[in-house]
């Protein structure tokens, strides 16, 4: 085993790097000792000087987690996305201390006049200060800066500031000059793009002022714009990540009642959930379209398929949805269950053909239905190959996909469908879905196949007549 002085190794206080500090290979410190036998361990430990045992808890660069630390490079802002609990406050602290702390107490660090940015200042105060991960708690005590209440600032020992401003007031910004900030929950400030812009004018100080975001993710425009920047780079983990300093049974309860909805993938998995401007579904119709409990009893079942247009490994997916409907009471009255996604990736023919035919077996469905408009009677003819007798209907595109689409996205506005968790592939394609047409990438095949099932399922029935085409079930 590596000496463990050597672990401990001081490096350039400016930017340190973790693989200096660890042996060849190990990007963190801990999950190295934390996988390593008692016998390791304790070899470790016996290795220390009593200094050496001091330091170590302070030493973050040793028991970060990766997305805790920063990427090189020339960065000018540094995106940390995460769930809830996943060690970002953590993350944006220990950085601005690896910027203004120097070798020794009193010495320099690289930035000496930080801006520590959240929504209220009481936040920036509560939460980047004062919180159980804040920059007072992660500091070690021969170099813990001291909080001045009525000017919200932080001193340093070797006279480095940090002062708190609110994004409810970008014009508090304008004057005070920087060589670094750390905004905290970004994706939520109601003046964000005012507030980062007042800060990007402070950041004159210094040889390359940067910027740490630590934030959980939402939909709007200004995180997008600046995640696409050039000059941004960005780390992401899910809540789960810091499993081992969360609250027992914390991640078990909020998995339980949130995995598998649009809300978990952006607060569990800090998943930036994008959506095209103008689309016809919108991350509150589908977050509201979640079904709250057990499936209902179903009066058709069906499975819709969207094939490729060609069955090789740059064919686009084959999207298979199954869902089924509750006929109560009159056409306009009934509701819609969305049961699975069975699509399926760069699929030959044969493979689609068996997937959805398993899907219909597995759900009962009483009929399979398929768009036949690239390949003819060659779809029917690869389905009934793996059941000759399987009830099966064509379906024909006679307008655009928008078009097809906008009835069924009426549905949901209406609040007359809902899915079952775990469709995040599918509710993806929706969001991006416009009047203009589809702005995601490749072909939205889970979708189109959604477009089929409801349009049999409820359009059809609705409209009191039978198409040439798309004939009622």
């Amino acid at each position: 085993m590596q000496n463990a002085r050597s672990l401990l190794t001081v490096t350039d206080p400016v930017e340190p790097r973790p693989s200096t500090l660890l042996p060849s290979g190990i990007r963190s410190g801990a999950g190295w000792i934390a996988s390593a036998d008692a016998g390791v361990q304790a070899e470790f430990l016996e290795s220390l000087t009593e200094p050496e045992l001091c330091a170590l808890p302070w030493l973050f660069e040793f028991w970060a987690l990766d997305h805790q630390l920063p990427p090189a490079g020339d960065w000018r802002t540094w995106v940390i996305l995460g769930g809830r609990g996943a060690g970002k406050t953590r993350a944006g602290a220990e950085w601005v201390r690896s910027l203004v702390e120097g070798a020794l107490p009193g010495d320099a660090g690289r930035c000496r006049r930080v801006a520590l940015v959240a929504e209220t200042l009481d936040q920036a105060r509560d939460v980047m200060v004062m919180g159980e991960s804040g920059i007072l708690a992660c500091s070690p005590p021969d170099r813990r800066p001291h909080w001045h209440e009525g000017k919200r600032k932080l001193t340093w020992p070797n006279g480095a500031e940090a002062q708190c401003f609110s994004a409810h007031d970008p014009e508090a910004l304008r004057g005070p000059q920087f060589d670094a900030a750390w905004v905290d929950e970004f994706a939520k400030w109601k003046k964000a793009e005012a507030t980062w812009d007042m800060l990007q004018f402070g950041l004159r100080l210094g040889d390359r002022p940067q910027v740490c975001v630590t934030t959980t993710p939402r939909n709007v425009k200004v995180l997008k714009d600046l995640l696409a920047r050039p000059s941004t780079v960005s780390t992401h983990a899910p809540t789960e990540a810091n499993r081992a300093n969360l609250a027992d049974g914390f991640i078990e309860e909020v998995r339980a009642r949130y995995a598998g909805t649009r809300l978990g993938r952006q607060e569990l998995d800090g998943v930036l959930v994008d959506a095209a401007d103008g689309a016809l579904w919108s991350d509150a119709m589908i977050e509201a379209a979640t079904l709250p409990g057990a499936v209902p009893r179903l009066d058709r079942i069906v499975v819709a398929v969207d094939p490729p247009v060609t069955g090789h490994e740059g064919s686009d997916e084959c999207g298979i949805i199954v869902a089924g409907v509750m006929c109560q009471g009159p056409v306009q009255d009934w509701r819609a269950v969305v049961l699975a996604d069975r699509s399926v990736s760069a699929a030959r023919p044969l493979v689609w053909a068996k997937a959805a035919i398993r899907a219909m077996e597995e759900f009962g469905a009483e009929r399979l239905i398929a768009e036949v408009n690239q390949g003819g009677d060659l779809v029917e003819a690869m389905l009934r190959q793996v059941d000759p007798m399987i009830p099966f209907k064509k379906v024909h595109a006679a307008k655009g996909k928008a078009a097809r689409a906008e009835p069924v996205a009426a549905l949901y506005e209406q609040g007359r469908v809902v899915h079952v968790r775990g469709l995040a592939a599918l509710e993806d394609q929706m969001l991006k879905m416009t009047a203009q047409g589809y702005q995601g990438r490749g072909s939205p095949d889970r979708l189109d196949a959604l477009v089929w099932a409801l349009t049999a399922l409820m359009i059809d029935p609705a409209a009191g007549w039978r198409s040439p085409t798309v004939r009622s079930l």
